[in-house]
């Protein structure tokens, strides 16, 4: 019989996800599973109840798991939600809400996109005005954390204000849910897209969508390809048990079903929120210390990940210091703001305070450029 060996990961990812998770939850991919058990299909009905319970306590709302990574759900949603005479407003500030815009647009979907730029806030009394002028708008679209740059988006602001007009509200959170309390009644979303391998702390493969049933049923027939057409695989598991149209990623799904476990055994989404919230704010703490400056204001900051600006130092180069962090253990993202010179550090995942104590030491060990003063963005 095979060994099988099960080795400790080289590096903590830093990242918003994929993310470092716990050994119980790569240990249970370790058996294979047959996507038409009754055993496996108990428990994505069990997963699906789940979602439904983090996300609200009130009824009127289901659940429906879709193959492939998050942006397949968000895809999911938007080609299959818009009738023909829809339209969308895409309210974007940063890549994933252009992202969102991009699905829109190579569907044909009728778009308009409100960009208020990477490093500023949606505005909900814009949206208002939007609102009031475009009258063919039928669907509002917003990215609740926009890795991009860690922005938080006001989420209740703007679902009050796209109710106030009735129009249907998505919501993109993919980097809060599970990670952030919410109730999605409270916020008056229509559908919040998220995926296993975030704040749930699972590993890459499946989306989800939390939906309310109501506007749901309106969309039978609406999707616009057959893979993603989130009616019919809601259907599906809606009267036959938990089942998947098509191949299901029965791994994945067991990893999420043990993630699930571990969230409610760590106290449920308060205290997995306020542990990230403490990791963010040591992370800041520490690296304003040595000398980086946040590229957003704290009021605007998520606890998911932090934007920071790049030294202005001729010696710097990210590649190096990305190297030199990953040999001492821990992954890093490069920056992805136009206009600003940036990396970012992200805190969920299996993380905890010794870990930031171990990771500043790293940064700290990782200044090769130290040797001369330097000075960040906006100093002389």
């Amino acid at each position: 019989m095979p060994i099988c060996h099960f080795p400790r990961n080289q590096y903590l990812l830093l990242t918003p996800g994929p993310l470092s998770t716990t050994q119980s939850v790569k240990k249970v991919m370790l058996q294979d599973w047959c996507t038409w058990d009754e055993d496996y299909n108990r428990i994505v009905q069990h997963i699906r109840e789940k979602l439904l319970e983090l996300a609200t306590p009130a009824d009127g709302y289901t659940t429906v798991l879709m193959q492939g990574s998050g942006t397949f759900g968000v895809e999911a949603v938007i080609t299959s939600v818009i009738p023909e005479n829809g339209k969308i407003l895409v309210l974007a500030n940063g890549a994933y809400g252009n992202r969102m815009a991009q699905i829109a647009a190579r569907s044909r979907i009728p778009l308009r996109i409100e960009d208020s730029g990477e490093t500023h806030p949606l505005d909900p009394d814009k949206l208002a005005d939007i609102l009031g002028q475009d009258t063919q708008i039928t669907h509002v679209a917003v990215v609740h954390c926009e890795t991009t740059t860690g922005m938080l988006n006001p989420i209740a602001d703007i679902g009050r204000t796209v109710k106030s007009f009735g129009k249907i509200f998505i919501v993109d959170a993919m980097s809060s849910f599970g990670g952030i309390p919410m109730d999605i009644v409270e916020l008056q979303v229509d559908y919040l897209i998220s995926s296993a391998n975030k704040c749930i702390q699972g590993v890459p493969g499946f989306s989800f969508v939390i939906a309310r049933r109501k506007e749901l049923e309106k969309t039978r027939g609406w999707a616009r390809t057959m893979s993603l057409d989130l009616y019919d695989q809601w259907e599906t598991m809606e009267h036959h048990n938990g089942k998947w149209r098509f191949t299901s990623p029965t791994h994945v799904v067991r990893a999420f079903y043990q993630a699930l476990k571990e969230l409610h055994d760590e106290g449920g989404v308060e205290k997995r929120h306020q542990r990230y919230r403490e990791n963010q704010q040591a992370i800041v703490s520490s690296m304003r210390g040595l000398g980086f400056s946040t590229l957003l204001a704290d009021a605007w900051q998520s606890p998911i990940i932090t934007a920071f600006h790049s030294p202005e130092h001729p010696e710097y180069d990210f590649r190096i210091f990305y190297s030199l962090l990953k040999s001492k253990g821990f992954v890093i993202y490069p920056g992805k703001v136009t206009d600003h010179d940036t990396f970012r550090i992200g805190n969920i995942g299996e993380i905890y305070p010794h870990d930031i104590h171990r990771l500043m030491s790293a940064v700290k060990t990782s200044l090769y450029w130290k040797s001369c003063s330097f000075s960040q963005p906006g100093e002389k």
